[in-house]
């Protein structure tokens, strides 16, 4: 069949394809299901086209019909299969045999219109088809032979030859067919009775009737055609209750049964064969949802059954029997279906309002809802509910109507938003539910003050610090959002000592950076204590404020300074010691002070320089200068010591001082000066001379120290007279009026408790005054003596008043 009918398409694709021009249409034709791509015709040839052209003159094919069914192939001028073309599709009415394409080939520059029509040829490509697949007939076993049966026609949308042509049926002793035409050229049959009917014999006859077309090859189609023989019938059918009422579950599984009908026929034979059928009373919806057998009178369940779409399913039944005059019995049927938990509940949301500042008032709306189940009791009666641990609750306003209200507090910046799931539940068995989340925001306000990590805040700054160095990062939270979390910096307004906060320290508002905007002196400043406060761009604004406490850091940036022995700009010490002096006896004390810090003013002696290391000894830690033996008449008269003090910094700082001994001798001296000869005896050594100088010391030593114990006590202090000294110069006195030395200075380098003994008293150096102060150091010993070793009395730092 395939072959012989790409055969009969190549054949007519070939030859019946004609070109004729007849005033301005140019006619073709061609087969109809040619498959896609095949070649039509070609136009430029046809419509004496430059091929060359059709590109530039824009050429098109319009159709005039639904599809676009062929097209043109603008390189080759050839007009081409689309899509596969159907005659019966394009051609609906069998009034003509004619079916054509009406095509319209338009080019520009200049612009021509040709008519085209093209011809598509019927090709038997449909078979025969009844109406009905099965043609039921009752007939009498009375009825005479020869009655005729009409029956349905076969439709066969091809059309000419290619249509229904004939009839056949299949071999029966009882029946044959009679073929007639219409006056439309239609084909149909008739059922001719040959012989008499016998229903004890066979009540039932089946037949098929096949339709057969003219086409090549022919095709055809078939429809079965049932004879019941119907007996002579006098007692309809009865049932036991013309009227019943059944129930049945919703959502029974298809094909269970519903009821079981039955119904008696007193007659015998076919006349008791009952067949049941829905009366026209019986509406669609019903006979959909159940099926009733026709033979048994069973009815079950055809579609699906919802209570809550249909619950009362009425009824009519028929009872026919096959009787050649056939009779009936009825019954009328209420089917009851009886609900089921088979729905979920429903939420609706009506309203939900979002996003809420998170300062809203408690019982505030925030959502409408509604609920509903189509079930029915307790299957319809539905529980709505949201989780316990939310800050909102449940309030019922109407019937299945709830509004979600605010019953705790909210707080955005422990919860941003919230998922609220609104839970609804039936109270079946087994009980059904539904849910819904919607998603609440929560909007910022300004109701958190800015945060600092830390109360109270220790800044170590190391002094001789660079202008604009920083110092630390003050940075605050705000767990606010946008500008109520936008913080703003300040340093609140201090003075001190006449001084701005504002002008010693800098903070970038923007991050909290502090900065120093000066070069800090431990010396002068030590420490400084203010407030910084953060606040954040809400309205209105939050702050707060912390505690800052700047330490100024100690550097070794002072050198020690040497007060004792004094010197004035500079000079040399001289100090005069009899020669008899006794081994340990305290030459000197070497008293220096440093301005630093504790750690930094720890102040170590060392000699720098001696003339004899084995005549004196330095002690490191208090400077004291003692003799590590008597003075020989060997020993130079004169001395020179340089002592350095050395601090404990890093890098160290050092002092020096230059310590002139003059070693003298006692009374006899003067007359030893006077008679003083070079002697070449050898009697008269170097140690005759030293001893000497030593007696001659001695003397000389007591009879100033009785003079001094006397002026003492015949005459009061008096002041010095002597100009005040310029800055960083320190004047050392010795008169009679005051027993050691006096000091005095414009500034202040007395740092912390300085307790130094001296070879004549102690001196006590207190905490200093306001700088530009002028001092006065005294040490005043507390007796009289005739040593130098005596003990000695604490001496004072005072200024003058």
């Amino acid at each position: 069949m395939e072959s012989e009918k790409w055969y009969v398409l190549f054949i007519a694709l070939l030859f019946s394809i004609v070109c004729q021009i007849s005033g301005s249409v140019t006619h073709y034709s061609m087969p109809e299901e040619i498959k896609e791509g095949s070649v039509v015709a070609n136009l430029a040839t046809d419509l004496s086209l430059d091929i060359k052209s059709l590109n530039q003159r824009k050429m098109r094919l319009d159709i005039i019909a639904n599809k676009k069914y062929l097209d043109v192939n603008k390189e080759t001028g050839e007009l081409y299969v689309v899509e596969k073309i159907d005659r019966e599709n394009i051609c609906t009415t069998k009034s003509s045999a004619s079916c054509y394409l009406r095509l319209e080939v338009i080019l520009e520059n200049p612009l021509r219109i040709f008519n085209i029509e093209v011809e598509i040829l019927d090709m038997n490509d449909n078979a025969p088809q009844f109406r009905r697949d099965a043609i039921h007939l009752d007939i009498s076993e009375a009825t005479p032979r020869g009655e005729r049966f009409s029956l349905s026609n076969a439709v066969d949308p091809d059309v000419g030859s290619n249509s229904v042509k004939t009839y056949h049926l299949s071999e029966s002793e009882y029946f044959n067919i009679e073929v007639q035409t219409g006056r439309d050229g239609t084909k149909f049959a008739d059922l001719i009775l040959k012989q008499t009917l016998d229903r004890e014999q066979q009540p039932v006859h089946n037949l098929i009737l096949t339709a057969v077309d003219g086409g090549t090859p022919a095709r055809s189609g078939t429809a079965s055609v049932i004879v019941h023989v119907l007996d002579t019938n006098d007692n309809p059918p009865a049932f036991e209750k013309e009227n019943l009422s059944v129930k049945i579950l919703e959502n029974s599984p298809i094909g269970s049964l519903v009821v079981d009908l039955n119904a008696t026929d007193l007659d015998e034979g076919s006349n008791s064969d009952i067949t049941y059928s829905y009366s026209l009373y019986t509406s669609e919806k019903t006979q959909e949802t159940f099926n009733l057998n026709p033979a048994t009178g069973e009815i079950t369940v055809k579609g699906v059954l919802n209570y809550e779409d249909f619950r009362i399913y009425d009824m009519e039944v028929i009872a026919a029997d096959k009787g050649a005059s056939s009779l009936t019995g009825q019954c009328t049927i209420k089917i009851l279906v009886e609900d089921m938990n088979d729905n979920h509940p429903e939420i609706s949301i009506k309203s939900f309002q979002s996003p809420v500042t998170e300062n809203i008032e408690l019982d505030t709306v925030i959502a409408v809802v509604s609920v509903s189940d189509k079930d029915s009791g307790d299957n319809g009666i539905v529980d709505l509910r949201v989780p316990d641990n939310m800050p909102f609750k449940l309030r019922e306003s109407s019937d299945n109507y709830y509004e979600l209200v605010v019953s705790e507090s909210l707080d955005r910046e422990k919860v941003p938003e919230y998922d609220i799931t609104f839970t609804v539940t039936d109270r079946g068995s087994p009980p059904l539910s539904d849910n819904e989340t919607m998603t609440l925001e929560l909007l910022d306000v300004n109701d958190n003050v800015p945060q600092f990590p830390q109360s109270f805040y220790t800044i170590r700054v190391m002094e001789n610090n660079a202008p604009g160095a920083l110092l630390s990062l003050l940075t605050a939270f705000d767990p606010d959002l946008h500008e109520n979390q936008y913080l703003v910096y300040f340093i609140i307004e201090k003075e001190i000592a006449n001084t701005s906060m504002s002008m010693l320290f800098s903070i970038n508002p923007e991050n909290g950076n502090l900065y120093a905007l000066k070069t800090f002196d431990y010396e002068i400043e030590k420490e400084f204590l203010f407030h910084i406060e953060a606040r954040d761009s809400g309205s209105p604004p939050l702050s707060s404020n912390v505690t800052v406490h700047v330490i100024i850091v100690d550097q070794n940036d002072n050198a020690p300074v040497i007060v004792s022995p004094w010197r004035a700009h500079g000079s040399v010490v001289e100090e005069k010691i009899p020669r008899s002096t006794d081994k340990g006896s305290l030459i000197a004390k070497v008293i220096a002070l440093d301005t630093d810090s504790v750690h930094n003013s720890r102040i170590t002696y060392q000699f720098l320089q001696v003339t004899d290391a084995t005549l004196f000894s330095l002690d490191q830690y208090n400077g004291e200068i003692r003799t590590m033996r008597m003075f020989s008449y060997r020993d130079p008269r004169h001395q020179r010591l340089v002592v350095v003090a050395k601090d404990n910094g890093e890098p160290a700082l050092s002092a020096t001082v230059t310590i002139k001994l003059t070693t003298m001798e006692t009374a006899v001296k003067a007359y030893s000066d006077m008679t003083e000869e070079p002697l070449e005896y050898d009697i008269f050594s170097d140690i005759n001379l030293y001893l000497v100088i030593g007696l001659g010391s001695v003397s000389f030593l007591l009879l100033i120290t009785i003079l001094v114990t006397i002026v003492i006590k015949c005459q009061k202090p008096k002041p010095s007279k002597a100009a005040p000294p310029s800055r960083n110069s320190v004047i050392s006195e010795r008169n009679s009026t005051i027993a050691d030395s006096t000091l005095v200075s414009n500034d202040a380098y007395w740092y912390s408790l300085f307790l130094a003994e001296t070879r004549k008293g102690k001196l006590v150096v207190r905490q200093p005054l306001p700088k530009g102060s002028r001092y006065i150091v005294s040490s005043i010993p507390r007796g009289t003596g005739l040593t130098d070793t005596s003990d000695s009395a604490a001496s004072t730092l005072q200024y003058p008043k």
